[in-house]
């Protein structure tokens, strides 16, 4: 656009200045012509006036060029002779302004321009010595006469000088606008082409280095940005009132399953198809808020959307994804434990009430009250066991205080173990062996006791007749190990990983009357000593349990 306004700018001018050169010349040369023609008229005339004084009338009417037009006018107007026209039949030429100023000071001239001839007559007159005038006339061709005339060649420069104009307008423009299309917007430091530029050049540089201020701190910003929201857990995702996505973090990339938009402005929708995902979506870019948990596979998300307004318009929307995977499981978990617990209350509590309720209204028989009374005494104390259980449970899955630290010896907890499980252990004929040896382990000796108590005890109560529960010590590097490991009815594979929940059992036809708690507390007890529970079991053959502590003093 500016490389034309220049060629057109440049182009006129030189047009213009064309132009005026032209009329220049033409009424330069309209005026010497002028001057030339009235010099030579004016010779002629002198020369014919003295050869009238001389000869008179004769001389007139001899043989004398034709082409200018002679006048001879008497003292008082009247025309003596005249070589184009009868005399006899003209005006006087009294008020004739070359005649009238030719009587006045002896010579006169005047220039008159015939409208039908377009052209222009040349006057000049003479005063004779009797007081007469001799005129002589010329015929003078008008500027535009001279113009026509000169139309052809006219045209021809005239098309010459337009080509040519056409070609320096063209160059010229282009090497103006060449140092302009060169500058570096970039680099401006040495670029300044012409002096009449410089200012734009320092406003430009001064706003390049405005903006490089503010690129700096939107980078900055950004790094900060980017650094707050790679590190949060939490899932972040900004979009556009069109779904497009603006922002996102590695988080909400992980937590919705998906990688990252494969193109800029790539629509949210196309991160996750999940039903719960689009319909909270198009809820928020409805102007309302909304959340929505969305499930898949085995992991859990909600979704909290917020829209966004400027100016009481929606622009976009902020959606937070958080992982509730194990907030979930563990409300899942509270839910059955719930309905486990109010199970496992109702069945003692209910054989403790039917007892209660037969001795209340007298249908035992004297001889048979120890029996019921043995009855009610031994669901109150599995009743009671319950809710120790339950209590130890608690205390461990909130991380509380349930004791003290010290310096345990893995062999005397054993030892003292076995000792209290003897009497179960010889009515089931199940034999109990302690082998090998290790160091010293930190941790709470009541935890660490119930441990392996639990673990002891159902290797007794899940063994077989005339079985046997091996308890084997060791060292390994990094810590101190403790394998039960018994000879009775093992577990199925596929239960090896659920006997740690709470009062599951694999199998309860088999089961020893326990609270179905032992392997939780086994599990959340090891958990908080940072000890490790291993399992390995075998259908028919028996199970193995191996706990590994962390060493428990520096000779470990």
């Amino acid at each position: 656009m500016m490389k034309r306004r220049i060629f057109r700018a440049i182009l006129g001018v030189a047009l213009t200045v064309l132009l005026a050169s032209l009329v220049l010349i033409v009424g330069v040369l309209h005026g010497y012509f002028q001057d030339r023609a009235l010099r030579e008229l004016s010779q002629a005339t002198a020369y014919i006036a003295h050869s009238v004084e001389n000869e008179g009338i004769q001389y007139l009417e001899g043989t004398l060029p034709e082409t200018d037009r002679i006048t001879w006018v008497a003292a008082d107007g009247t025309v003596l002779f005249d070589n184009w026209e009868n005399p006899e039949t003209m005006d006087g030429h009294i008020n004739r302004e070359e005649i009238r100023e030719a009587m006045q000071l002896g010579r006169g001239s005047a220039v008159r321009y015939s409208e039908t001839l377009s052209q222009s007559t040349l006057y000049y007159a003479l005063r004779l010595t009797d007081g007469s005038v001799l005129r002589l006339a010329a015929t003078q061709y008008s500027v535009w006469m001279l113009v026509l005339q000169a139309l052809q060649p006219v045209a021809a420069v005239m098309l010459l000088a337009l080509c040519l104009a056409l070609w320096l307008a063209g160059r010229l423009s282009r090497q103006l606008v060449e140092p302009i299309n060169a500058l570096d917007p970039g680099r401006l430091e040495d670029q300044e082409p012409y002096e009449e530029l410089a200012p734009l050049v320092r406003k430009i540089r001064s706003q390049n280095q405005q903006i490089e201020r503010q690129m700096e701190d939107l980078r900055r910003q950004r790094r900060e940005f980017a650094a707050l929201t790679e590190h949060m857990s939490e899932g972040l995702l900004v979009i556009d009132k069109e779904t497009r996505v603006l922002s996102y973090n590695a988080a909400a990339l992980r937590l919705l399953h998906a990688g990252a938009p494969a193109e800029t402005g790539e629509s949210v929708l196309a991160l996750n198809r999940e039903a719960g995902f689009r319909r909270c979506v198009e809820t928020v870019l409805a102007g309302r808020r909304c959340e929505e948990l969305i499930e898949r596979d085995d992991a859990c998300c909600r979704l909290f959307a917020n829209p966004v307004e400027q100016n009481g318009t929606l622009t976009g929307a902020v959606l937070i994804i958080m992982d509730v995977t194990e907030q979930e499981r563990r409300e899942a978990l509270r839910r059955e434990f719930a309905a486990n617990v109010s199970h496992e209350l109702k069945t003692p509590l209910t054989s403790i009430l039917g007892t209660a309720e037969i001795l209340r209204d007298g249908l035992v028989r004297p001889e048979d009250v120890t029996h019921f009374a043995g009855n009610i005494h031994r669901e109150a104390r599995r009743l009671i066991d319950l809710v120790n259980d339950i209590i130890r449970l608690s205390r461990l899955d909130e991380g509380g205080a349930v004791g003290q630290w010290e310096s345990i010896s893995l062999r005397q907890v054993a030892q003292s173990v076995m000792e209290q499980l003897r009497p179960a252990a010889e009515q089931k004929k199940v034999a109990m062996a302690l082998e090998g040896d290790c160091g010293l382990v930190r941790g709470v000796p009541q935890i660490v006791e119930e441990i392996i108590y639990n673990l002891c005890d159902n290797a007794i109560a899940y063994n077989r007749e005339g079985g046997s529960v091996i308890l084997t010590l060791s060292q390994v590097e990094g810590g101190q190990r403790l394998s039960v490991a018994d000879t009775g009815i093992g577990i199925p594979r596929e239960a090896q990983n659920r006997v740690f929940e709470r009062f599951y059992r694999v199998d309860k036809s088999h089961s020893s009357g326990g609270t179905g708690l032992g392997l939780s507390i086994v599990k959340h007890g090891a958990a908080y000593l940072g000890a490790r529970v291993e399992l390995v079991s075998e259908l028919g053959k028996g199970s193995s349990f191996t706990l590994t502590f962390p060493c428990g003093n520096t000779d470990c």
